[in-house]
Parts: C-alpha cells; structure tokens; sequence
C-alpha cells in the first residue's frame, strides 16, 4: 500500500507542477501541452486512488 501512496503523492505533485509551468508559460502551445500533462496526471492519480480503494476494500 506504501507504493500506491507514494506513486498517488508523485502524480499529484507532477500535476500540480505542470499546472505551475501551464499557468507561467508565455507560449501558447507550451501552455497547452502541460494543461493536457496536468489534466492526463490527475486522471492517473485518481486510477491510483480507486485502486487503492478497491484494494483496501478486497483486504478486509
């Protein structure tokens, strides 16, 4: 469970620095390409956190 957590906590501080460089960038393409990098990575994370929930849940 230790694994999905830190993977959960790595997806979620890529998506928010991705969001950051999204918000600061000047380019229009470069914002987004890290708009959809951030989009995609919280989609990820919340994969993580289902499976996490569905493995919590096949332990009790």
């Amino acid at each position: 469970m230790k694994d999905y957590q830190a993977q959960l906590e790595k997806l979620r501080t890529d998506a928010a620095e991705c969001a950051l460089i999204r918000d600061l960038a000047t380019d229009k393409a470069k914002r987004e390409l890290f708009d959809r990098l951030a989009d995609h990575l919280t989609v990820l994370a919340k994969h993580v956190e289902l499976a996490m929930l569905e493995r919590h849940k096949g332990g009790m």
